[in-house]
């Protein structure tokens, strides 16, 4: 794709001053536009050091209302940022529905400078490409536009820019070591870029290349491809508001074709085999729960020593027992160490992101643990069951929490997932407790009345959601939960016994 690139395009300043104008009223039109259909656009600038990309993010948001947008530049990771998988904080700096979020550098970073630099290992190469290439699509998929814009100069000119920087005290600062070894070693960093291209110019994601020795032609030809991009985007989703908007009157419901589920580790009847016959003495609980919670004191230090996060999350019907599970898990952790996450419906904000956004912004750096008190599986339960997402969107959303526990788990995690089941008959036995303590009434809303009325719906959505998301490195374990000593110790067991098991490594 490089050795295509004609560098020896120019625009005159004439040509320049007639062009730009009307390319500066669209862009600014289109970015209102985009604010009123809330439609949320990543515009990643990459590209050969000294080719201008902070020159041209400048040029760029001149045009742009500065309420609507954010540039993040995205240099070497923190020590900070180290501890948490390396897509993590480029998640957290996704922008919100009707934002614009401009990146100086960006997550190919981990593919370009630090594979140069040899921080990027060779074995792990083909994992990041895929990684990055998962979060574009997830994001497109959910309606996020994605521009990525390539800026390229010959060696030559960059050697002469780099000079021109160093001559000047005031931006010498600008040009280090790193700068200098990429230019010594053109050949080589471009040879990676072209196979990034190859790897990363993806329909939902393509890459634009930008021929930046002239900075006029580049300016004009960056505009011109984002004011096309989204002058695309905006008429899509204007076109399928009006198709919604069309169904609904007429009294349909749109959707896309069903997806097929793919075969996974549980069957469909998965519930309907859990022996909820199972308890324990109170003596044996007490016991036995005072000895695994010692354990879990001392494993907790050594997760911390050893820098091993640790993510659990909780599902389960209403009254299932997660709450009193979590209380009997972290009573003797150190409280320093560990976060509860409870998930309620999401907020306004939250609604504005990716589903996965808000999920990630929570999760645990190295060393510590996150228990989350329902989790990103709404989506496939409570999510589809409402009809508060579409048919095409949570079926997507199987394989888009593989992939983000893949994620977690790559990056060193344990990931632990509990189902905490109980009978229907149960949990209205819980449910009546509940209401006549003034203590638990809090606990009961009319809410988890209405959702009984749902239980085979529900029952259905979870264990197919059990059989498509329960992974090597990610198990869901069902917890029988009828009896709360029973449920309180396996949980224990179970994550000790995962602890342990990873530390053996």
């Amino acid at each position: 794709m490089l050795e295509k690139l004609d560098l020896s395009k120019q625009m005159s300043k004439e040509e320049f001053k007639l062009k730009m104008p009307p390319l500066q009223s669209r862009l600014g039109e289109l970015q209102r536009q985009c604010r009123e259909l809330k439609v949320p656009v990543m515009i990643a600038f990459e590209g050969f050091d000294a080719a201008g990309k902070g020159f041209h993010i400048g040029r760029l948001i001149q045009s742009l209302d500065p309420r609507g947008f954010s540039v993040y530049t995205m240099q070497e990771e923190t020590k900070e940022e180290r501890m948490y998988p390396f897509l993590w904080r480029f998640w957290t700096k996704t922008p919100a529905g009707g934002r614009i979020a401009i990146y100086d550098g960006s997550w190919y970073r981990k593919v370009l400078t630090e594979r140069f630099e040899k921080n990027t290992k060779k074995s792990k190469l083909s994992e990041q490409y895929e990684s990055i290439r998962t979060f574009e699509r997830q994001l497109s998929d959910d309606g996020t536009v994605i521009i990525k814009l390539l800026l390229v100069i010959d060696k030559k000119e960059q050697k002469k820019r780099f000079r021109k920087l160093g001559e000047n005290k005031e931006t010498a600062w600008r040009v280090d070591k790193g700068d200098l070894e990429r230019n010594a070693h053109y050949g080589t960093y471009r040879c990676m870029m072209e196979e990034m291209l190859l790897k990363t110019d993806d329909t939902y994601a393509p890459w634009t290349l930008v021929e930046a020795m002239d900075k006029r032609y580049a300016t004009v030809k960056i505009y011109e491809r984002v004011i096309a991009v989204l002058e695309e985007a905006v008429l899509n989703v204007a076109r399928r508001q009006q198709e919604n908007e069309g169904a609904a009157k007429a009294g349909e419901t749109v959707t896309q074709k069903d997806v097929q589920a793919e075969d996974g580790k549980y069957g469909k009847d998965v519930l309907a085999q859990v022996d909820l016959t199972l308890a324990c003495p109170k003596k044996e609980y007490q016991k036995e729960l005072k000895k695994l919670q010692k354990k879990m004191e001392l494993l907790h230090g050594e997760l911390y020593r050893r820098r091993i996060p640790l993510v659990i999350g909780f599902e389960g019907w209403d009254a299932g027992g997660k709450g009193g599970a979590i209380k009997r898990l972290t009573e003797k952790m150190d409280p320093r160490g560990f976060a509860v996450i409870p998930v309620a419906s999401p907020s306004t904000l939250e609604k504005s992101h990716h589903y996965l956004w808000r999920f990630w912004n929570s999760m645990p750096k190295d060393g510590h643990i996150a228990i989350f008190d329902r989790t990103w599986y709404g989506r496939v339960m409570v999510e589809r069951i409402e009809g508060f997402c579409t048919t095409a969107e949570w079926q997507r959303a199987y394989k888009e929490i593989r992939e983000m526990e893949k994620e977690l788990a790559d990056h060193g995690a344990i990931v632990l997932k509990f189902w905490m089941h109980i009978d229907k008959e149960e949990q209205e036995k819980r449910f009546r407790e509940r209401m006549e303590n003034p203590q638990k009434q809090w606990k009961i809303t009319a809410e988890d009345w209405r959702n009984r009325e749902k239980w085979e719906q529900y029952e259905s959505a979870v264990c197919e959601m059990l059989d498509q998301t329960s992974t090597e490195y990610a198990p869901w374990v069902i917890v029988e939960g009828n009896d709360k000593y029973h449920a309180r110790l396996k949980v224990l067991r179970t994550v000790t016994d995962a602890i342990e098991e990873r530390l053996k490594k």
